[in-house]
């Protein structure tokens, strides 16, 4: 029990900080030491624009070193990993999701309505792009690459090109960086990226030893939220940098606690915003989620979306997302 489990991450700050983090919770839960090894993804290697990579570039790698058996376990932001199950392996756990708000950093501590008509401001979301444009502001939004700390360099470093950047607020207080943020947007402005804040602890299925090891380290109410959001997700057929957005919520109701989920799909120039919502119990979570989404598609979502046709949950049609 004192042979240490390798723990395959990502290389970047984000991604070694919130496995560090990891780590050190199991480590305390369990007694049981863990050592990070680092993996090098399709995604960390290009530059190309996120949703156009292709689906699962930053897990396909620690996905195939977990079935190498080179890595016991491994971390991944939930949001970047496809809907469709990889055979043989199990999400173990959801730890504790933290804040899945959109965080805006701008110029001179701005609130995003005190930006100016033509300011300029950066995201590598497409989601985020339809929203902003939704929103009827008149800015200027680029896509934009590169770890937490590039992108703040574009508005905060010496040679800052942009007026403002909207990132995950959780990436940035992972990493210690939650004081840059100079508004939390509200979900009725900007609405989360389906399992946005929220990990996932993986495992090969095979290893019952570790599966009930890594149980510990489950968080059910972000568990429940992700299971609704996703669920969502598959049954538009969308991938994780489509223009769709999902947060759950749950709450004591008065026969007990509820799930409130709101769901959205937006077209890329945000002419097109559809959005609706749907409560029930945590128990139908995937139900929930799967019934928002028809309704959505009801509306006209695979219209967005740019679907041939609905051929069934599970398919991804575009890329994933840092």
């Amino acid at each position: 029990m004192t042979t240490p489990l390798r723990l395959g991450t990502r290389g970047s700050a984000l991604a070694m900080a919130q496995s560090g983090q990891i780590a050190e919770a199991l480590t305390t839960a369990t007694g049981r030491p863990v050592e990070l090894v680092e993996v090098v993804t399709a995604g960390d290697r290009s530059s190309a624009p996120v949703h156009r990579l292709g689906v699962g570039v930053f897990v396909s790698a620690l996905r195939d070193a977990l079935t190498a058996r080179t890595i016991d376990f491994a971390v991944h932001s939930y949001k970047d990993l496809p809907t469709a199950a990889a055979a043989g392996l199990h999400i173990a756990a959801v730890p504790a999701r933290q804040d899945p708000r959109d965080a805006l950093i701008a110029r001179g501590g701005r609130t995003l309505a005190e930006l100016p008509p033509g300011a300029t401001i950066g995201t590598g979301a497409l989601r985020r792009i339809a929203q902003l444009h939704a929103l009827g502001l008149q800015l200027e939004v680029t896509p934009i690459r590169g770890n937490v700390d590039t992108r703040l360099g574009r508005v905060l470093g010496p040679e800052a090109d942009l007026d403002a950047v909207v990132l995950a607020r959780a990436g940035l207080a992972r990493l210690g960086r939650a004081d840059v943020i100079t508004e939390t947007l509200d979900p009725m402005l900007m609405l989360p990226a389906p399992a946005q804040g929220a990990l996932a602890v993986e495992c090969r299925i095979d290893d019952q030893d570790l599966v009930e090891l890594l149980a510990v380290l489950d968080h059910a109410p972000s568990h429940t939220a992700v299971i609704a959001e996703r669920a969502l997700l598959a049954t538009l057929e969308a991938g994780c940098s489509a223009p769709v957005a999902a947060y759950a919520e749950l709450a004591e109701g008065e026969d007990g606690d509820e799930i409130y989920l709101r769901g959205a799909v937006i077209s890329p120039d945000g002419t097109r915003d559809l959005r609706l919502s749907r409560t029930g119990t945590p128990a139908d979570a995937a139900e929930i989620g799967k019934a928002l989404a028809a309704e959505l598609l009801e509306l006209g979502a695979d219209s967005i979306l740019g679907h041939e046709g609905h051929t069934g949950p599970g398919t991804q049609q575009f890329g994933s997302t840092e």
